[in-house]
């Protein structure tokens, strides 16, 4: 029931189309995966995802475990009947998020202990017990366990992590049973080419349907990123689709999908609408900006989404000024549009043979900074670094 083939590819790079296949519709590849981390995108509606042109979204694992529960949402019928997106759904393990909390997490080879961020209980996730979340929760896609390497973080560290990566993994894939639903593998392996070879040969064959590239943009510089996904593409089966996590800005997913790269997801878009900042062309913009106080038109000329064809960018530095709640939505509305539109012209690009031109001429124009992201990754793997104590 799922399945992958790439299509067209790009002669000057790794770029390519594919199309996935799962239970719940066909997505064509490369795609960007909203994030709706605890059953929703935050600030919109299924049905604005629809609209927008949103093909398959994330959900986190560790979140819904932990509220309202993985049994209640399987007693209810699932996650796509739980949330209302009937549409191709991808669930992580919430392993990043489990390994972010060093003060109330300890690990060992079997799994991670950790308290409840919102209660303080505590939990134990094993592989096995992961593989009966996600299964539970009946996403098209699940991910295993894994245990990323902090940055920075020694090569013995290094190779701990991605070798217990590597054993969790197997685990995942014994236990895993549900045939609706395909398993991804993720590759680690730090900041150490040699280790992310290793890690995704090591995977590959394992044979899982999927191949995800995890524990980047946390971080480090962007040459270190490219080199360590350039790393596990080549060690990685072309017919298998091949997804970078955590990355989403628009710079990043033209340089991904240059180097291969088949999804994407991240928080990037939604997270920045609701503080302000906008997509377009030439770079992000403050809609608080008195600058936009009076501009009558849209945020973007020859924007389609419905914020720009509605409204006035007057109209919505007036709503961030007054802290109205229609803000959020609206501003995540064009962020989320622009981000699918991007991909679309990808695609597009590609299948007519003018990919790496479509992408120089897009980067030359944007003015891409991303302070924010990075200020806040760097700070968990911070906390992630502080010493445990014991539970």
């Amino acid at each position: 029931m799922f399945g992958f083939r790439s299509d067209t590819h790009c002669p000057d790079t790794l770029a390519r189309t594919g199309l996935l296949t799962t239970p719940h519709g066909e997505v064509e590849t490369p795609v960007f995966m909203p994030v709706g981390t605890q059953g929703t995108v935050k600030a919109v509606a299924p049905w604005d995802l629809r609209t927008l042109g949103a093909k398959i979204i994330l959900g986190n694992a560790y979140h819904l475990y932990l509220r309202p529960g993985h049994e209640r949402i399987a007693e209810l019928g699932g996650l796509q009947r739980f949330t209302g997106w009937h549409g191709p759904m991808l669930t992580d393990s919430g392993g990043f998020q489990v390994f972010s909390l060093a003060h109330i997490r300890s690990v060992d080879d079997d799994g991670v202990r950790f308290r409840s961020h919102i209660d303080g209980s505590e939990h134990y996730l094993t592989p096995e017990r992961v593989m009966e979340i996600e299964q539970a929760l009946g996403a098209d896609v699940a991910m295993v366990l894994d245990e990323p390497a902090g940055f920075p973080s020694s090569p013995e560290e290094t190779l701990s992590a991605t070798e217990r990566t590597h054993r969790w993994a197997a685990r995942c894939l014994a236990s895993h049973t549900r045939r609706d639903q395909a398993l991804f593998a993720i590759v680690q392996g730090g900041l150490d080419g040699d280790q992310r070879r290793y890690s995704a040969t090591t995977l590959a064959a394992m044979d899982f349907p999927g191949y995800a590239i995890g524990g980047l943009s946390i971080g480090e510089p962007k040459t270190e990123t490219w080199g360590m996904v350039e790393a596990a593409v080549a060690a990685l089966p072309p017919e298998k689709p091949r997804y970078l996590m955590g990355v989403g800005s628009p710079l990043d997913l033209l340089d991904g999908v240059a180097r291969g790269v088949d999804m994407f997801d991240c928080s990037f878009p939604t997270r920045i609408a609701r503080n302000g900042a906008l997509l377009t062309a030439e770079g992000r913009v403050n809609i608080t900006n008195a600058r936009f106080r009076d501009q009558a038109g849209p945020i973007q000329a020859g924007c389609d989404c419905l914020t720009c064809a509605e409204f006035s960018a007057a109209y919505i530095h007036h709503l961030f000024m007054s802290n109205e709640l229609l803000s959020f939505q609206l501003a995540t509305i064009h962020n989320l549009r622009f981000i699918f539109r991007l991909m679309e012209d990808v695609r597009s690009a590609l299948r007519d043979g003018r990919f790496d031109a479509f992408r120089r001429t897009f980067s030359a124009g944007h003015i891409e900074t991303d302070p924010e992201v990075r200020t806040l990754q760097k700070a968990k793997w911070k906390a992630a670094r502080a010493k445990t104590p014991a539970l």
